[in-house]
């Protein structure tokens, strides 16, 4: 009698398609990040969560234009605490996919028996660039509770790429932050940019929000030695900041791989995998709910644990919760009851589902 009158715990977190509403809360956590992706400016987020809701709800016409917000929600105190996001196509006629390939080069001379090896950057444009996956932003309060949430922002991404496959491209970037100074300053940028554009980083990062024309016009084309640089500037190319290593660790086990690219304004790597290849996107599944598993204390304890997902025509238009996981046959499995009657799912409907590894 004692543990049917037990309150049913349900999922605490939950990741939703992005809001406009969600607008002072959202740029309360790009305090902890502040990138080109998700600003620590009213007029940037604005922008971003009208162009992510005008994704979701199919205004944007060209699926290639599109770009999605995901938001983390801690359910109990109606907070979003963290974002992810998806952008369809990176570079465009009207806005390229700007970076700075890193090229080795070997040179010897037998006159003197010197052999060197020298790091070389040339700027390149794609107008038909990758799918971009970035934004990710936990709140610190947050980042060590047992459910994982960094891992959840980070899955349901993937998961949505392949819900809806036809919308985005081949290739999946990923931006990682180098390391900066505590000011945000970036040593590449002063080194390099700078001279070239008479603008600081942050102006620069600033203005490449809206357009980055100016650096196609004011940058030296062919390569150029990275060992003419200072040597604060030479270490930060290609190499990944402490706060962002945990994503690489996450992004090199699902199957991507440094590209011998980094940004232009400060350095950080480029990671780059085919769509198809990487592990989150062909584990994700469309399923049959086959039962509702009886709720045993909460969703984070359980063994086997999935993002299981679900779409409505109106808004927020994408939920996903975390939920106790058993595979079944026939493309069926089981889920925790708590987490499919938060979903509004019962035996026999269809859910995404992405194991969690």
């Amino acid at each position: 009698m004692e543990s049917a009158k037990r309150a049913e715990v349900v999922p605490r977190y939950e990741i939703r398609g992005s809001m406009l509403e969600d607008e002072a809360q959202i740029l309360e956590i790009a305090r902890h990040l502040n990138t080109v992706n998700l600003p620590e400016e009213e007029e940037g987020v604005k922008q971003i969560l009208d162009l992510s809701h005008k994704s979701f709800t199919g205004a944007i016409k060209d699926p290639k234009r599109r770009q999605y917000v995901f938001v983390l929600v801690d359910r109990e105190r109606q907070k979003v605490i963290g974002t992810s996001m998806v952008f369809a196509q990176l570079g465009r006629k009207d806005a390229p996919y700007i970076y700075l390939d890193v090229i080795e080069e070997e040179r010897y001379s037998q006159t003197l028996d010197k052999h060197f090896e020298h790091t070389t950057l040339k700027i390149g444009y794609s107008y038909n660039g990758p799918t971009e996956i970035g934004g990710l932003v936990l709140h610190p309060d947050y980042r060590r509770v047992p459910e994982r949430l960094g891992t959840f922002l980070s899955y349901v991404r993937f998961l949505f790429i392949k819900m809806h496959r036809e919308w985005f491209r081949d290739e999946v970037l990923a931006e990682l932050l180098p390391p900066l100074e505590k000011d945000g300053t970036s040593h590449l940028w002063d080194a390099l940019g700078r001279h070239f554009t008479d603008m600081t980083y942050a102006e620069a990062d600033k203005l490449s929000r809206k357009n980055k024309e100016f650096i196609r016009g004011l940058f030296p084309e062919g390569a150029f030695y990275a060992s003419l640089l200072p040597q604060n500037a030479q270490d930060v190319i290609g190499k990944v900041g402490a706060q962002t290593r945990g994503v690489e660790k996450l992004l090199r086990r699902i199957g991507f791989r440094y590209a011998e690219r980094v940004d232009p304004f400060d350095g950080g790597p480029h990671f780059t995998a085919m769509t198809d290849e990487i592990t989150l996107v062909t584990n994700t599944q469309r399923v049959k709910i086959a039962e509702l598993a009886a709720p045993k204390g909460d969703e984070a304890s359980a063994k086997k644990r999935a993002v299981v997902a679900v779409e409505s025509a109106e808004a927020p238009f994408f939920r996903a919760v975390l939920a106790a996981y058993e595979p079944r046959p026939k493309d069926a499995c089981a889920i925790g009851a708590p987490a499919a009657r938060a979903l509004g799912l019962e035996a026999g409907s269809e859910a995404w589902v992405l194991p969690l590894e």
